[in-house]
């Protein structure tokens, strides 16, 4: 049962300290589950450019140059995976240890900021996984060329640790940015940001929201505007769920 008495510095950091062996555990779990389907996870994460690649011709590859490029390639798909699989059950671990130090009216707003968390970081996942990619894996293999009389074909031979690196940064990036309503409401609750202010600077966030899709998408203008626009339903949705502290608040008091 979570209460409001104030306890000793040792004991908190007692509790830090357990909480961190838990995230541990969970993770290294997760970690060597997933190494043991790595092979099947990378071969999820490379399907939006295999079914492309199927569309022009057989004998298309991932290669690797390096001698320990495939088994460190394998170790960072599990290690990826586990984080991502295991984070609502980190994020939990984080809640129970802040949840302590505050109002009992603080717990029931980062309650329903905790659930959302993990499922607007995985909807952004799940959006540049179905959405990002194959478009993008469009515009870059239409710079691809056939033989022609006395020159050489251009195709992609794309190695696999740089494969999954664009992969990760883009689903990571995604999961991060769609958090944009968490953090406003976060920022809102500590009276950094407003409803009204938001409304007044639309015009400056859409310009940043922009410039942020701009340097995460690869350099192209649908993956561009893939992140961008539902940034911008995602910064309405913030106006909306400040609005909704602010009117709590008012009731409150």
């Amino acid at each position: 049962m979570l209460n409001d008495t104030p306890r000793p510095l040792l004991e908190h950091l007692i509790e830090l300290r357990k909480r961190l062996i838990y995230i541990l555990i969970v993770f290294f779990i997760f970690f060597a589950v997933c190494y043991f389907f790595s092979e099947a996870i990378f071969q999820f994460l490379v399907k939006p450019l295999a079914t492309l690649l199927q569309t022009k011709g057989e004998g298309r590859r991932l290669i690797y140059t390096g001698l320990t490029e495939a088994f460190l390639t394998y170790i960072k798909v599990a290690a990826f995976a586990a984080g991502f699989i295991a984070f609502p059950l980190i994020a939990s671990q984080i809640w129970l240890f802040i949840a302590p130090g505050l109002y009992r009216h603080e717990r029931k707003l980062f309650v329903g900021l905790l659930i959302a968390t993990p499922i607007l970081f995985f909807l952004g996942a799940a959006f540049a996984y179905t959405v990002i990619f194959p478009a993008a894996y469009q515009f870059f293999l239409s710079f691809e060329s056939s033989a022609a009389a006395g020159s050489l074909p251009i195709q992609l031979e794309a190695k696999v640790n740089e494969y999954l690196s664009f992969v990760m940064r883009l689903i990571f990036a995604f999961g991060v940015c769609f958090e944009m309503p968490v953090v406003l409401t976060l920022l809102a609750s500590i009276d950094l940001v407003t409803r009204q202010g938001l409304i007044q600077k639309w015009r400056i966030a859409i310009l940043l929201i922009f410039i942020i899709a701009a340097i995460i998408t690869p350099p192209d203008i649908l993956s561009m505007l893939g992140l961008a626009l539902p940034l911008i339903i995602l910064y309405g949705l913030s106006i909306v769920m400040v609005t909704f502290l602010e009117n709590y608040r008012q009731r409150k008091n």
